[in-house]
């Protein structure tokens, strides 16, 4: 039994020596601006989040993940977690309330409640003519918007780790994720990679919010984000090419575990980030599977992971 089941992915959290440079990146990548102080960079997506990406002034590192709390008693209960900071009050853009920990890998996970929501940025999209429904935009022609196409939300966070199992039970045990997928390589007991959800029981969530995968050095592997379809996916991809200051890490293709159709790219210290959309949703009667690295690392279409981003790890 979990100490509690935390209800969403809130933020990422980095550092980063320029933050006009990070700001710039992040909108490219279809990020917007939410807050901004001499310290620290809060940037949003068109969902009501204050914000999914904070960016603290410093020698580039990742510093950690946010999750949101269900309720205010659900802190209350996380804070007595052995090592937990006790409850804080945030003294950042969106105010709320905060219990900080420290996960095996030495990164902070901040379990937040009460943080400010904004008004909604609409997107308008274009439906699609095609399948069974032929005639959803009928007499009107197909426009897309000019990039980049903005961010929905985040979705979810990979980091890399010499201890994949004893990092997976402290998220599972801790803060309540349940499995999706375990990944073996050899025999079945040596798990190499663990995709988790969310447990928000017959409520369907994404198919992971949290990977974890074997590497002799922990550090974040990307950090990911939902946009409106896969449209934006192609055009934004182009976009941010023909911008010639990013490096493009993996992609375009669509995932077998969690099927987003994804595309990654690196900010300008070598932080991956992922766009993606459209991703298997499952509750928890769905369960969970072990799958061999030969079956479960791979794209239903695309070109394999290369070696630069299978191996990458940003401390």
């Amino acid at each position: 039994m979990s100490v509690i089941k935390v209800a969403n992915l809130a933020y990422g959290r980095l550092r980063a020596p320029d933050l006009d440079a990070q700001e710039e990146f992040l909108t490219h990548f279809g990020m917007v601006r939410a807050e901004r102080t001499p310290t620290a960079l809060y940037m949003r997506g068109t969902d009501p989040q204050h914000h999914i990406h904070v960016t603290e002034k410093g020698d580039a590192r990742c510093v950690g993940f946010a999750y949101y709390a269900a309720s205010e008693d659900d802190l209350k209960k996380v804070a007595a977690a052995p090592g937990a900071s006790g409850i804080e009050t945030i003294d950042e853009p969106g105010g709320g309330k905060r219990v900080r920990l420290t996960e095996p890998n030495g990164y902070q996970i901040e379990v937040v409640y009460g943080i400010q929501e904004l008004a909604p940025i609409h997107v308008a999209r274009d439906p699609m003519n095609s399948g069974d429904e032929p005639l959803r935009r009928a007499g009107r022609l197909m426009r897309l918007s000019k990039s980049p196409t903005l961010i929905k939300r985040i979705g979810h966070t990979v980091l890399a780790s010499p201890r994949v199992v004893e990092t997976v039970k402290w998220f599972r045990d801790v803060i309540g994720f349940t499995c999706s997928d375990d990944i073996y390589a050899g025999s079945r007991d040596n798990v190499i990679g663990s995709f988790n959800r969310l447990d928000r029981g017959a409520d369907y969530v994404d198919h992971h919010v949290f990977f974890c995968v074997h590497n002799d050095k922990a550090g974040l592997n990307h950090l990911s984000f939902e946009v409106p379809d896969i449209d934006a996916v192609f055009k934004d991809h182009e976009y941010i090419k023909s911008l010639g200051k990013y490096e493009h890490m993996w992609g375009i293709g669509r995932h077998l575990l969690g099927s987003q159709v994804y595309d990654y790219w690196c900010d300008p210290w070598g932080r991956v980030h992922e766009r993606w959309a459209d991703t298997d949703r499952l509750n928890k009667a769905n369960g969970g599977n072990l799958l061999s690295a030969e079956e479960g690392f791979q794209s239903q279409w695309g070109e394999r992971p290369p070696e630069k981003f299978l191996g990458h790890v940003s401390l």
